[in-house]
């Protein structure tokens, strides 16, 4: 069936089966590590994209406040049984609201309602919302003075960006057939060379497959459908989203950038 967006909750729903306390406990380091602080308590945390709700969870059992909102429906139920299974463990953590909602950070409206917040974290997220450029404008007022600002954007590479948009558009415009034939060509550029290097290497083409299950949790071949399916899709320079930013009173404390490829850049603002 044609649509223009792509749905991410069927994956995520997926995801939920491989979490277990380890993987929460690197959530939340790597949270802490970044914010460089002992824990949350006294924060307010907002969860743009919540998708899974593994990081709001974090967040949440590090002594925050949580607000997470997502699109999609199906990824507000995948956070909400997040918040279900796990919500009440880890110690101290957990004591404050956990708020989970359908929204979109384009309304507003909405968003107005929200208040200001320590921290706010959409990873992935901004560049599937058809809207870039307007996304960032509206997470500006939502951050405190002071608060911090979690950002995962697209790289732009240019004209092979712009055939992957054409990709993720036509995939999600087509009927089954369509579908069919560009994820296999997506699998197949993805994967038959590595399944072919790690056979002439270790006797094993599953290697990396396997090796890509563990960490990621979740079967590689359902994360070339997401990237295929992945749209709508914008993508950014890393000195598009520095400048943008700057240029609104926020100070950039961390960057890591995927050296011109098709990943994303990350990005730890500071609002001043």
């Amino acid at each position: 069936m044609a649509q223009d967006r792509f749905s991410f909750g069927k994956n995520w729903k997926k995801y939920l089966a491989c979490v277990d306390e380890e993987r929460i406990k690197i959530a939340e380091q790597s949270l802490l590590e970044t914010l460089k602080v002992p824990d949350l308590h006294g924060k307010r945390f907002l969860d743009i994209g919540s998708g899974s709700g593994l990081f709001s969870l974090a967040a949440h059992r590090l002594g925050a406040e949580v607000v997470s909102f997502d699109y999609d429906a199906e990824s507000v139920s995948c956070t909400q049984e997040m918040e279900k299974l796990w919500g009440k463990t880890g110690g101290e953590g957990g004591s404050q609201p956990w708020t989970i909602f359908q929204g979109s950070v384009l309304d507003q409206e909405m968003l107005q309602r929200l208040g200001t917040f320590d921290v706010v974290y959409s990873w992935g997220v901004l560049h599937h919302t058809g809207d870039m450029k307007q996304a960032f404008e509206n997470v500006v007022p939502l951050v405190k003075s002071k608060g911090r600002l979690f950002l995962s954007i697209y790289n732009d590479q240019g004209r092979m960006s712009r055939f992957w948009h054409w990709v993720k558009k036509t995939y999600n415009g087509s009927g089954p057939t369509g579908r069919l034939a560009l994820l296999t060509l997506a699998f197949i550029r993805t994967w038959m060379f590595v399944f072919l290097v790690d056979f002439v290497r270790h006797g094993s083409p599953l290697k990396r497959w396997k090796k890509y299950r563990e960490d990621r949790g979740m079967s590689p071949f359902r994360d070339v459908v997401d990237w295929v399916g992945g749209y709508p899709f914008e993508v950014a320079k890393p000195d598009l989203v520095f400048n943008f930013f700057q240029e609104r009173g926020f100070q950039l404390e961390y960057l890591t950038t995927c050296a011109g490829k098709l990943r994303c850049n990350e990005f730890v603002f500071q609002k001043l």
